[in-house]
């Protein structure tokens, strides 16, 4: 029994190291280590609900355990203007509560095909997520201008010029100037090109993108 103790934490500590290793390259809010604790901490719960409920109540703490992660998760988003980030390093730590779960329960090879697949999500197809941003991709531009200037005309026109689709999200405006937020998408070298016209417009005094 003892030795099945230290097989299942040493498992659940491994996968949970190879996954935190990208999570840790990537230069993530939960790395290697805090993604090894969350692995070694969920299949320590999962034992021990096995062995405080009995064969009557397996699940007793075991189920609390994907609501505990949601204090962790929320942790690692963060929002600031119209930006989220850290939503997929949440997503990753709840996927890797539940292989240490299956590894807890004694489920190897389905833990082992899950973490699998979750290390090759998180590889793989970051590839394909670059291809796909390459070609369009979404861009918060906030752009100050006086107000004795027709900046959003001009917005407008250079919009077209690069055949970049817009939506105009917030206008504020103040005693002497005024602030456009535009939400912007289109092709990596499209939004390049026109964040450079934009730059070199003696109208914008301001380019936030």
């Amino acid at each position: 029994m003892e030795i099945e103790i230290i097989i299942r934490l040493l498992l659940a500590a491994f996968w949970g190291a190879l996954i935190g290793a990208e999570r840790e390259y990537r230069g993530k809010a939960a790395g290697l280590r805090t993604t090894i604790m969350i692995s070694v901490g969920a299949c320590f719960f999962t034992l021990m609900s096995e062995w405080i409920g009995g064969p009557g109540n397996p699940d007793r703490i075991a189920s609390n355990i994907v609501t505990g992660l949601g204090f962790l998760c929320a942790g690692v988003i963060f929002r600031s203007d119209s930006h989220v980030s850290g939503i997929t390093t949440a997503a990753t730590i709840w996927s890797v509560a539940a292989v240490s779960m299956g590894v807890g329960a004694g489920y190897y090879f389905a833990s082992a095909c899950a973490a699998l697949m979750i290390l090759s999500i998180l590889t793989l197809l970051t590839f394909l997520q670059n291809k796909i941003d390459f070609i369009n991709e979404h861009k918060t531009l906030r752009i100050t201008f006086k107000r004795s200037d027709d900046g959003h005309a001009r917005c407008k026109e250079l919009f077209s010029a690069y055949g970049v689709k817009s939506k105009l999200l917030t206008q504020r405006r103040n005693l002497d100037h005024v602030v456009l937020e535009w939400q912007i998408h289109g092709s990596k070298y499209a939004l390049e090109s026109l964040y450079a016209s934009l730059l070199q417009d003696p109208i914008f005094e301001e380019l936030v993108l």
